[in-house]
């Protein structure tokens, strides 16, 4: 498994698609997974710190975690099949004991934002469809980054990753 970061969510366009952009921590590649519309306000949401008045979704589910004396330690963004992307949340309760859960990546993202825990994408995944996209920006400076993710963005469309 590869450590990821979340880079950005934006809008797909002419689609209005919204694309979640996962890049490798210590390499070049990204992995744009398209999401709806709720998860991706859900990921801004907890990468922008906004703390809605009441719990939404992920922070309910985020808060039944806790109260369970449980801790979500990472997101696996498994495979791709027909162009559908898969993950797994690695929960540990309180036992020490490690579950699996199977999840939709977006959910996945949104509660490993919430919960600050581990983004991993497999290797096969990112040697199938990642996308090496060559950085001439200092390190940190995350403004060129996204202008080359929306670069990207507007030269690709969801059915270049459908099997």
């Amino acid at each position: 498994m590869i450590s990821m970061e979340v880079i950005g969510v934006r809008v797909e366009m002419p689609s209005n698609q919204p694309i979640v952009l996962l890049k490798e921590i210590d390499g070049s590649r990204f992995l744009p997974i398209w999401v709806g519309a709720v998860e991706a306000t859900a990921i801004a949401f907890a990468q922008q710190g906004v703390q809605p008045p009441r719990p939404l979704t992920h922070d309910l589910t985020q808060n039944i975690v806790e109260q369970l004396d449980a801790t979500l330690t990472a997101v696996h963004v498994t495979h791709i099949d027909e162009g559908v992307f898969y993950a797994n949340l690695i929960v540990r309760d309180s036992s020490e004991t490690t579950h699996t859960i199977s999840a939709r990546p977006s959910d996945a993202i949104a509660l490993a934002l919430r919960a600050s825990a581990n983004i991993l994408a497999s290797s096969e995944l990112l040697d199938e469809i990642g996308i090496e996209i060559p950085s001439e920006a200092a390190p940190g400076d995350e403004n060129q980054e996204v202008e080359r993710f929306r670069e990207f963005l507007d030269q690709i469309n969801p059915e270049d990753f459908a099997g």
